[in-house]
C-alpha cells in the first residue's frame, strides 16, 4: 500500500471519529438537557403534591376566605417556589369520582372540599431537542417552555353507614295490581294503569343512588357534587321520576320499566314543590363514595308518590269489594312521607345520635279510613224481632209523648203552659248505617347510635341502631274530619237504636224545640277508640372475621326484624273482632226514666244479636284491606325490618389521589 493511500485512509478515520464524537456529544447534551427538564418537572410536581396535601391536611376550603389557596401558597413558598414572573399557582376545591373504567377524575366545586387540586406552572429554558425539532419543522423557536404539575389530594375516605327500614312488596299479581293502580292514581292525582309486568319490573330493578342524584343535579342546574344544595332544591314529582327514567334508560332497563315510569310521570299532576331531602336523609357533606349505593326503583317511586300526596290536600279514594261485601270505600292520606334511606358518617352520628348529623330513617305515617255501608243489618230477622220487641211496649208511652197526650204526658201542666217538656225522638238503624274505621299507622323509625370497625384482621365490624316500632290507633264509629288539616278528628258513637229527647216549648202545638239529646232514653251504639302502644329496642349488626356483616355500602343490606309492640296484631284484631257495642241506659233524671225497666230488659237481647253481626262484617277487613293496603305503601304494623350497611373507609392522613 502506498504511503499516499494510507494518508487518505487516516483522514477518513479522523473524520469518522469526529462525526462519532459529535453524535456522542449531541446525545450527551440531549441527555443532560432532558435530565434538567425531568428534574425541573419532578421538583415542580413535588411542590404541587406538598401544597395539595397541606391544603387538605389543614382543612382548607374555597369558601369565604379561600383558606385552601392560602395554605397552598404558604406551602409553595416554603419550597422556594415564587409565584410571579412566569410562575403560577391555581388552587381549586371539589370532589373526586371514579369512572366505570376505574380512572379517578376531579370535579371542581367551591362548596365542597373533600378534595383539593393544586396546579403549578414554571417557565424554563426550552430544551435543545425541542429547539432543533422546531427549527427543522419550520415552527418558530421559543427560548422558553412552560412546565405544569397537577396534584389532587383528598381527606381519607371516612366510614359510611346506611340504614333502610321495612320491606316492600316481593311481587305483584293481578289482584294487587288492581288495587295499586287506583291507589297510586289517587296519591299522584292522575290516572295510573300499569300492567302486572310493569309493577314487577319496578320491584325487580335497582337504581344507583349516585347516578340518580347526579342526573337530578343536571336536570335542576345544580353544581355537580353539591348534594347538600341538591337536597334542598325545589322539584316536582314529575321531575323526580324523569331523572329515574334518564338513568335507567342509559343503563338498559327493560321496556316494561321505562313504560311504567313514563305512565307514572304523566299521572303526577300534583305540582306542589317537593325536596329530595324529604325522602332521602343525607348528612351534610356526604361523599360521592358513600352515595354509590343501590335503591329499589319501586321503593324510590313509592317515596316520591307518598311525598307528593303528603303535600296535597286530597286523599286517595278506593272502591273495594272484599269478601263479597259491597259499598266499601277506602281513603288513604299520607301524613308524613317515608325516608327511603339514611346515609352518613357513623363517627358523627354516634357522637350525637339525634343531632344534625344523625343517620335516621323512618316509614311513612299514613291515615286510612274505611267506610262500610251495612244495609244488611236492617234485613236481619233476629235484629228486627229484637227491635220490634223493644219498641212494642214503648209505643203507647212514646206516642203519648210525641202527640202531647195531656193525660199521660209527664209534666203536662208545664207543657201546656209552654214552660218546656221533654219528648221522645227515636232513631232505629238510620239510613244504610255507614261505619267509619280510621287507622293511624305511625312511623316506625331507626337511627344509628354506635359503630365499630376492625383494625387489620382483629376486632369487630358493627353498627347499632335504636329502633321504634309502629304506633297505631284504631277508631270505629261515626267519624268526621278524618283528613282535615285544621280541625281535629272526632269519633262519635254510631247509633243502632237511639232513644233521644227534645225539650219543646209549645202552646197548643205552636212553638219550638231545643236540639236533640241523643241516648237520653237509652239505646245501642258502636264506638271504638283503641290506641296501640309502641315498642323501643336496640338492633346490633355485627361480625368478626371475615367482617361480612354489615356489608359495605352499595351491597345488599343485612336485615333484622324488629320485635313488634306487644300483641299489636292481636290487639288490633281483637278490637275489630270484638267491636265495642255500647248499651246506653236511660238518664236517671229524665222524665223518660219510666221507660228504664222496659229498655233495660231488652237492651241485652239486642246487643247479643248485633255484636256477632258486626264482628262477622268488620273482622275480615283487617287482612284484606288494612294489612294489604299498608303493605303496598311499604308499611307494616308488625313486620318492621331494618337493613344496615357499613363501609369502614380509610385511616391516616390526607393522601394523593391524582
Amino acid at each position: 500500500m502506498s504511503p499516499r493511500l494510507g494518508s487518505r485512509q487516516g483522514g477518513a478515520i479522523g473524520l469518522m471519529a469526529a462525526g462519532v464524537l459529535a453524535v456522542a456529544l449531541a446525545f450527551t447534551l440531549l441527555m443532560i438537557d432532558s435530565g434538567r427538564l425531568y428534574l425541573e418537572k419532578r421538583k415542580l410536581q413535588g411542590v404541587a403534591d406538598t401544597a395539595a396535601l397541606e391544603a387538605v391536611s389543614r382543612s382548607g376550603t374555597c369558601l369565604s376566605g379561600l383558606s385552601a389557596a392560602a395554605f397552598a401558597g404558604q406551602s409553595v413558598a416554603r419550597n422556594h417556589f415564587v409565584v410571579g414572573s412566569g410562575n403560577t399557582l391555581v388552587t381549586q376545591c371539589g370532589t373526586v369520582t371514579t369512572g366505570a373504567s376505574g380512572r379517578r377524575m376531579f370535579s371542581a366545586n367551591p362548596a365542597v372540599s373533600s378534595a383539593i387540586q393544586v396546579v403549578v406552572s414554571k417557565t424554563v429554558t426550552t430544551s435543545v431537542a425541542a429547539g432543533v425539532w422546531a427549527l427543522f419543522s419550520g415552527n418558530p423557536v421559543s427560548i422558553n417552555t412552560v412546565l405544569t404539575a397537577t396534584a389532587v389530594a383528598a381527606v381519607p375516605t371516612p366510614p359510611s353507614a346506611q340504614l333502610t327500614i321495612n320491606s316492600t312488596l316481593a311481587s305483584v299479581n293481578t289482584a294487587s295490581a288492581s288495587l295499586l293502580n287506583p291507589l297510586f292514581s289517587g296519591l299522584l292525582g292522575g290516572n295510573v294503569n300499569l300492567t302486572v309486568a310493569g309493577w314487577n319490573g319496578l320491584l325487580n330493578t335497582n337504581i344507583n343512588l349516585l347516578s340518580y342524584l347526579n342526573q337530578l343535579a343536571v336536570n335542576l342546574n345544580v353544581a355537580a357534587g353539591n348534594y347538600t344544595q341538591l337536597l334542598n332544591t325545589n322539584v316536582t314529582a314529575a321531575q323526580l321520576i324523569q331523572a329515574a327514567v334518564t338513568v335507567l334508560t342509559a343503563n338498559g332497563a327493560t321496556a316494561d320499566v321505562i313504560t311504567a315510569l313514563g305512565s307514572l310521570q304523566v299521572a303526577a299532576i300534583n305540582q306542589a314543590p317537593l325536596t329530595v331531602g324529604q325522602i332521602l336523609q343525607l348528612q351534610t357533606g356526604t361523599t360521592a363514595a358513600a352515595l354509590n349505593a343501590n335503591l329499589q326503583v319501586f321503593q324510590l317511586i313509592q317515596g316520591v308518590v307518598q311525598l307528593s300526596n303528603s303535600k296535597s290536600a286530597a286523599a286517595a279514594t278506593l272502591p273495594v269489594s272484599v269478601l263479597g261485601l259491597a259499598n266499601i270505600t277506602t281513603q288513604v292520606k299520607v301524613i308524613e312521607p317515608p325516608q327511603l334511606s339514611a346515609i352518613g358518617n357513623p363517627v358523627l352520628a354516634a357522637a350525637n345520635p339525634t343531632g344534625p348529623n344523625k343517620i335516621y330513617v323512618r316509614t311513612a305515617q299514613v291515615r286510612t279510613e274505611v267506610t262500610v255501608s251495612l244495609p244488611v243489618l236492617s234485613a236481619l230477622s233476629g235484629l228486627n224481632t229484637a227491635v220490634n220487641d223493644l219498641l212494642g211496649p214503648l209505643t203507647p208511652v212514646l206516642g203519648s209523648l210525641l202527640n202531647l197526650n195531656l193525660v199521660s204526658t209527664i209534666n203536662s201542666a208545664l207543657c201546656l203552659l209552654g214552660a218546656g217538656c221533654q219528648q221522645a225522638d227515636l232513631l232505629v238503624l238510620p239510613g244504610n248505617l255507614p261505619i267509619n274505621i280510621v287507622l293511624d299507622a305511625g312511623a316506625a323509625s331507626s337511627y344509628v347510635t354506635a359503630y365499630s370497625c376492625p383494625t387489620g384482621n382483629a376486632g369487630t365490624k358493627s353498627l347499632t341502631a335504636y329502633t321504634t316500632t309502629s304506633l297505631a290507633s284504631l277508631n270505629v264509629g261515626s267519624i268526621t274530619n278524618a283528613f282535615s288539616t285544621t280541625l281535629p278528628m272526632t269519633v262519635a258513637p254510631l247509633p243502632l237504636i237511639d232513644i233521644g229527647t227534645r225539650t219543646c216549648h209549645k202552646i197548643l202545638g205552636i212553638g219550638s224545640c231545643d236540639p236533640r239529646v241523643p241516648f237520653a232514653g237509652g239505646g245501642i251504639a258502636i264506638k271504638v277508640v283503641s290506641p296501640i302502644a309502641q315498642s323501643n329496642q336496640t338492633l346490633v349488626f355485627s361480625s368478626t372475621t371475615p367482617f361480612a356483616t354489615p356489608p359495605n355500602v352499595g351491597l345488599a343490606p343485612t336485615y333484622q326484624a324488629a320485635t313488634p309492640a306487644t300483641n299489636v296484631v292481636s290487639s288490633l284484631s281483637t278490637t275489630l273482632n270484638g267491636v265495642g257495642i255500647t248499651a246506653y241506659q236511660p238518664s236517671g233524671g229524665s222524665p223518660l226514666g219510666i221507660l228504664a225497666p222496659t229498655v233495660t230488659a231488652l237492651l241485652s237481647g239486642v246487643s247479643a244479636i248485633v255484636t256477632p253481626v258486626v264482628d262477622g262484617l268488620l273482622g275480615p277487613l283487617l287482612n284484606p284491606i288494612l294489612n294489604n293496603l299498608l303493605s303496598m305503601l311499604g308499611i307494616s304494623l308488625v313486620n318492621v325490618n331494618v337493613g344496615a350497611n357499613l363501609t369502614c373507609g380509610q385511616t391516616g392522613e390526607a393522601y394523593l389521589v391524582i
